[in-house]
């Protein structure tokens, strides 16, 4: 950790214990602080075991990153050392609380940004080493698979559970069994489908903001995507066989139907507007465009959740899921939430997702996911000390096959 980062967390430490005054005495909920910097945002939150969100503070790289396209390592991590320690601050200063009030601290371990995890990892054992306080190092996946648990309640999202993970670098079907126990049924055999998502944007020539606030490329996809026309396009289904059949796995892949999304675009431009520049030529076709790689992308989901489900049913495992659950940053595309309810309630079950400001990457997520392993008395020696590493490549749970 690098010395001016260390100087940085120990004034937090040293300001935040000055300025509040300790929690009531009576049986108080136990409170995590919680940091997260897998990627390009910089987050930290306060939040109880009784499912209170104390605070939330998330601070996006966006501005930093869309000139290039996508996000740079190398910055990525520079402005998180830079930012943390003010974020970190703000978040205990919402809370209304110190160091000394929260019971442990967590943060993210992986998977993720080799320079972006080190930061934070490193900046929450630097507190916890300070102030005496228990480690918990975070699996980014499992975080994200738990929230529903801490928005709906654990009543509603009861293990077991079936979890369909999408978000900017992950695709998967995950099995929730129980705490610390999942079944991966399905994941993707190259792009993620938020990763899809971006790209497509990119060639779409759409910028990283919707209606004027800073946004995802995936999130300003979506917004294109209103005003198209998705049966203009005829995109292939990914995975699909030449007699329309699907295979028989679970397992997701986004790669072809991205290239044809650019084939199509490179037909209809024919030596006009360039791939990058499309929306600001022609913005229906870029919109049509937008629905019809949208659509065919949720259809994707949707029938690999629907033979995921049938998995299920058949009792390989002997978990049939309670419940149906959708997180991770593409969660919060609308349509797609739209045709898993759809799905579940077929199945007789209920769809539970987080609500959008809370599927992208923040710290409440990382901060529930610890709470859980605490209240569960799950934590691991190996996983949970000042002495653990980061886990850039970090596999959920044991995948399994039908």
């Amino acid at each position: 950790m690098p010395h001016a980062i260390v100087r940085r967390t120990a004034g937090v430490l040293a300001r935040s214990a000055t300025r509040h005054a300790s929690l009531a005495a009576a049986a108080p909920p136990r409170l995590v602080l919680a940091i997260e910097t897998s990627c390009d945002d910089t987050a930290a939150a306060v939040v109880g075991s009784d499912g209170a969100v104390l605070s939330s503070v998330v601070r996006a790289q966006h501005s930093l990153h869309e000139g290039y396209g996508g996000i740079v390592p190398r910055i990525a991590s520079r402005n998180h050392s830079a930012q943390l320690p003010g974020v970190i601050a703000e978040a205990l200063s919402r809370a209304g609380v110190g160091v000394a009030d929260v019971h442990a601290v967590a943060a993210t371990r992986g998977p993720g940004l080799a320079g972006s995890l080190s930061v934070g990892l490193n900046a929450g054992k630097a507190i916890a080493a300070a102030a005496g306080k228990p480690f918990v190092g975070v699996h980014h996946m499992e975080a994200h698979l738990l929230t529903a648990r801490l928005t709906e309640g654990a009543e509603a999202v009861r293990f077991p559970y079936l979890c369909l993970l999408v978000s900017g670098g992950h695709s998967m079907l995950v099995l929730a069994r129980g705490l610390c126990d999942y079944c991966r049924l399905g994941e993707t055999l190259d792009d993620s489908v938020g990763e899809a998502f971006d790209k497509v944007a990119r060639d779409l020539g759409l910028g990283w903001s919707v209606d004027g606030r800073p946004a995802q490329p995936g999130a300003a996809l979506e917004a294109c995507a209103r005003a198209g026309d998705a049966a203009r396009f005829r995109l292939p289904l990914p995975l699909r066989r030449k007699d329309g059949l699907e295979g028989p796995s679970c397992n997701f892949s986004f790669s072809g139907l991205k290239t044809a999304v650019r084939n199509a675009l490179l037909a209809e431009l024919k030596g006009g507007a360039e791939l990058g520049a499309v929306h600001a030529a022609d913005a229906q076709l870029a919109s049509d465009m937008a629905a019809a790689f949208q659509t065919a992308a949720i259809r994707h989901l949707e029938e690999r959740t629907r033979r995921a489900l049938q998995w299920c049913r058949d009792a390989q495992w002997g978990a049939a899921p309670s419940c149906l659950v959708v997180s991770g940053g593409v969660a919060g595309n609308s349509a797609l939430r739209a045709r898993l309810a759809a799905l579940a309630a077929e199945d007789g079950l209920q769809l539970y997702a987080p609500p959008p400001s809370l599927c992208g990457d923040q710290a409440v997520m990382i901060a529930h996911a610890a709470l859980e392993r605490l209240e569960g008395g799950r934590l691991r020696d190996e996983q949970d000390s000042l002495e653990l590493t980061i886990r850039p490549k970090w596999p959920l749970g044991v995948a399994v096959t039908h």
